[in-house]
């Protein structure tokens, strides 16, 4: 057996966000985000993929966005969570730079259209890669009351949905 894998996209997310600084750390999070709500986004699949692919889809009001992390520049066992605290090991962690840059995100699907869908609730940055599409179910989604190991210390702590908002970058100093 091969240790290699490939994947290629479905779809690409066009976002408002175009940088790292302007996507909330969770989709979920958007305080301190430029419009402080969950903005709308556009899925659009590729050419390749059928439309029977996508098909019933609607009347699902959520779904899990499967993608990769295309702007991940290698990775590291250990992290510094936004949230603060000691660095973590990452896969205690969301964070992108991963052993396989993949990430997962559950989003509001506001409609389906012709090729794509309109979401909401991302945290993703524009032209994003999709490599999967899975309709959220709640009875087997949904783990009410579940641990979730040392954020529950900081959520104890700070308070829950205490994630910080974009970071701002720093004021370029004049030369001298």
């Amino acid at each position: 057996m091969s240790d290699a894998f490939s994947c290629r996209p479905i779809a690409y997310l066009r976002s408002p966000y175009a940088q790292r600084i302007d996507a909330p750390h969770q989709s979920t999070v958007v305080q301190g985000t430029q419009s402080g709500e969950a903005i709308e986004a556009r899925l659009e699949f590729v050419d390749e993929l059928p439309a029977l692919a996508y098909a019933d889809l609607h009347g699902f009001e959520r779904i899990w966005l499967i993608f990769a992390f295309h702007r991940s520049q290698g990775w590291t066992p250990q992290v510094k969570p936004p949230r603060g605290g000691p660095k973590r090991g990452v896969l205690a962690t969301r964070s992108p730079h991963r052993p396989n840059p993949l990430g997962l995100s559950a989003v509001e699907l506001v409609r389906v259209e012709p090729r794509a869908l309109i979401v909401r609730g991302v945290d993703l940055l524009d032209g994003t890669p999709i490599l999967d599409i899975k309709p959220y179910v709640p009875y087997a989604d949904a783990f009410a009351g579940s641990r979730a190991g040392w954020i529950d210390e900081i959520d104890a702590a700070q308070g829950r949905h205490s994630a910080p908002g974009p970071k701002r970058p720093r004021k370029a100093t004049p030369a001298g």
